[in-house]
């Protein structure tokens, strides 16, 4: 359509001039032929008056008998023409040659002096002769011609570079959905084929340092191994494999079991690095789609360690609404590590014997884990939630692993005022078994939090728990 329209008007800024400057010159030389014509009239009245030497003038001066030369003035009758009367005056009165206007094309008026009188030589040019219509009609079929033309050809044209943009946006596309074996067949314009063979080589390079990042972090994961095996040998040193604990005294016992839970530290520790290595070394081309898991059984396996810790502590803690599955889109180790940055800050920013909970619900296509505390709070969320940044002086990075996940499984993470006075953090997840809804920081998570404080009531006290009981 823009050619079509660009075209038309280039056609008309040059049709419409030519078709009057051929207008002219057609008329020009009708009007140079009626001339000629009436020449062999006012010739012959020249010499003779006589009727019959001006009929033989007519007669030669040839063509269509409706256009031959009428002469008037002549007496014997009234001649029969197409000018009008005050034209015939005029031309008698000036006594020079006229070309008006008639009914269906124009007349040239020739006078001619005969003595004490002057006839008038009429010659009448029909408007076909003039180039009327006809002239406008082709040129207007030359236009539609050249108009198809250009269209014609500048759609192969374009075809070409819109299958070649096409690829390039497909490509694109898979790329970004984290298909990097992706690649394009250059084509198209000389710049678009340059740029399909440009996305080729970013492709490569993209898989090329994916793997360079993988080895890297597998590399790295595998030098902690070191480190954690002398922990947990020097952990098996300090305290013998004797499972008795009635001879002991309280302090004792404490000691025991603290070294016992760095033990089991230690070796969860050690089974995830063995898992951030099989993860890294995998092939992008081998990578699965989304993992499922249970966050109730995510949340219960992780409260275990959690409240031994919140036990010794002084903490005291709950977990609500863990006992029914509730699968999430996930990996476990994936949300484990999460819930594990999430209480993890609580234990980390909020003095001891500050209280928690831990609750799951699940409501509106999304799977929601909030953690609450009685501790100061956040002064500013926006800025917890960015990665990197931190006011405590950590790396700013626990809260990050949280929303990365949420942002994995179709969710996002809130940070809000909790009843108890502290942090509210809120993950959501999609639930995979619900058609989610869309949600803002003041939809569904501020719900949730709403009616989770209702539940909770005003003035509740909290008991005190130690070791999970």
């Amino acid at each position: 359509m823009l050619t079509a329209g660009c075209c038309a008007v280039v056609a008309l800024a040059f049709l419409v001039p030519l078709a009057l400057v051929l207008g002219d010159r057609a008329r020009d030389e009708a009007i140079a032929d009626a001339a000629r014509r009436s020449a062999l009239v006012t010739g012959a009245l020249a010499v003779s008056t006589d009727p019959k030497v001006i009929e033989r003038a007519v007669t030669a001066s040839g063509g269509d008998p409706a256009t031959r030369p009428v002469v008037h003035g002549l007496g014997g009758g009234t001649a029969t023409g197409r000018a009008a009367a005050a034209d015939l005056d005029q031309a008698r009165a000036e006594r020079r040659s006229l070309v008006v206007d008639v009914a269906g094309g124009a007349a040239r008026l020739d006078p001619v002096v005969l003595g004490d009188r002057v006839a008038v030589v009429e010659v009448f040019v029909p408007d076909a002769a003039l180039g009327g219509g006809s002239r406008w009609l082709l040129l207007a079929g030359v236009a539609v011609v050249l108009v198809g033309a250009a269209v014609l050809v500048v759609d192969r044209v374009a075809t070409r570079t819109v299958d070649a943009t096409r690829g390039l946006v497909h490509g694109a596309l898979a790329i970004g959905d984290g298909d990097l074996g992706a690649r394009v067949e250059p084509s198209g314009p000389r710049e678009l084929a340059e740029a399909g063979h440009a996305f080729n080589r970013m492709a490569e390079r993209l898989v090329a340092a994916r793997a360079d990042e993988r080895e890297l972090v597998a590399d790295l994961s595998h030098r902690l191994r070191t480190p954690l095996t002398a922990l947990r040998l020097d952990a098996e040193a300090l305290d013998p494999d004797d499972t008795s604990m009635g001879t002991f005294s309280e302090a004792e016992l404490d000691r025991r079991r603290g070294i016992r839970r760095i033990r089991q530290a230690i070796a969860t520790l050690e089974g995830e690095v063995d898992v951030l290595i099989k993860t890294t070394r995998k092939a992008v081309t081998h990578d699965t789609g989304p993992a499922m898991c249970d966050v109730s059984e995510v949340v219960r396996d992780r409260m275990v360690f959690w409240s031994a810790l919140a036990g010794d502590q002084n903490r005291p803690h709950r977990v609500i609404g863990a006992h029914l599955r509730i699968p999430a889109p996930v990996p476990r180790a994936e949300l484990a590590a999460a819930l594990d940055a999430v209480i993890g800050n609580v234990f980390r920013y909020t003095p001891q014997g500050t209280a928690f909970e831990v609750a799951v619900s699940r409501r509106d296509g999304y799977v929601a884990i909030r953690i609450d505390d009685a501790g100061p709070g956040i002064a500013n969320p926006d800025r917890a939630l960015r990665r990197g940044a931190s006011d405590q002086g950590s790396t700013g990075l626990g809260l990050d692993i949280a929303k990365r996940v949420a942002l994995q499984a179709n969710g996002s993470v809130s940070i809000d005022r909790a009843q108890l006075g502290g942090a509210s953090v809120v993950m959501l997840l999609a639930d995979p078994e619900a058609t989610p809804r869309p949600v803002n920081r003041f939809g569904l998570v501020g719900r949730m939090a709403r009616e989770a404080r209702e539940q909770k009531g005003a003035g509740r006290r909290w008991p005190r728990q130690r070791n999970g009981r």
